[in-house]
């Protein structure tokens, strides 16, 4: 089995450096391009199946990479982004910081630490609901040859991968949020998993943008 996981293309959040969480942006217009061109380079990988995040910015992504392909869609709840609860919408930039505490960057440097908002998920919490997912992914019969795309969210993007890591430490984020449409791929043969590549931009290969 092949796993192609993906974050999502770019919102207008994003931009604004708010918290997304579980509130269902769409992808802005530089979202949708960057999506469309990811498609693009990746139309010769023959996938199988899609499984995508219910929220509208992953589903987007997924269709747009399929590319008008007939290609199975699953919605998977098990892989929507991290709930921030009470503080969604809610900017952490450094010029309109806008979040109500003062240990918010934990869930940066030290993610297994942060303590979430009312309503709100925790990493480990992120991380249980997406081994739970890949643990059936992997163990259900005939999914040897499979070639499948994940389209999901940044912070459940980092708990999919640690599953193969398996690294519960401030190293859970690689060094930074995956980029909007960052790909990252897993092969798993005999129960063996291994990670061939991390947040590669398939769109820099043919633009800037």
């Amino acid at each position: 089995m092949k796993l192609y996981v993906i974050r999502h293309g770019e919102t207008t959040w994003n931009t604004q450096a708010r918290l997304q969480g579980m509130s269902d942006i769409p992808l802005n217009d530089n979202g949708v391009s960057l999506a469309r061109k990811t498609g693009e380079a990746m139309r010769d990988i023959p996938f199988t199946r899609i499984y995508t995040s219910p929220l509208k910015r992953a589903v987007q992504t997924a269709e747009l990479v399929a590319g008008g392909r007939q290609i199975p869609v699953v919605i998977e709840d098990r892989i929507r982004e991290i709930s921030f609860g009470e503080w969604e919408g809610l900017s952490c930039s450094r010029d309109n910081y806008e979040i109500p505490s003062d240990s918010f960057e934990q869930f940066f440097r030290d993610p297994f630490q942060f303590d979430p908002p009312k309503g709100g998920e925790s990493v480990l919490e992120v991380c249980r609901r997406t081994e739970h997912f890949l643990d059936e992914l992997l163990q259900e019969p005939g999914n040897e040859q499979e070639t499948i795309l994940l389209s999901t969210h940044g912070c459940t993007l980092r708990a999919l991968m640690n599953y193969f890591y398996q690294d519960f430490t401030s190293s859970f984020w690689r060094g930074h949020v995956p980029p909007n449409c960052g790909v990252s791929i897993v092969e798993v043969k005999d129960g063996t998993a291994d990670v061939l590549e991390e947040d590669r931009i398939y769109y820099r290969e043919e633009s800037d943008v």
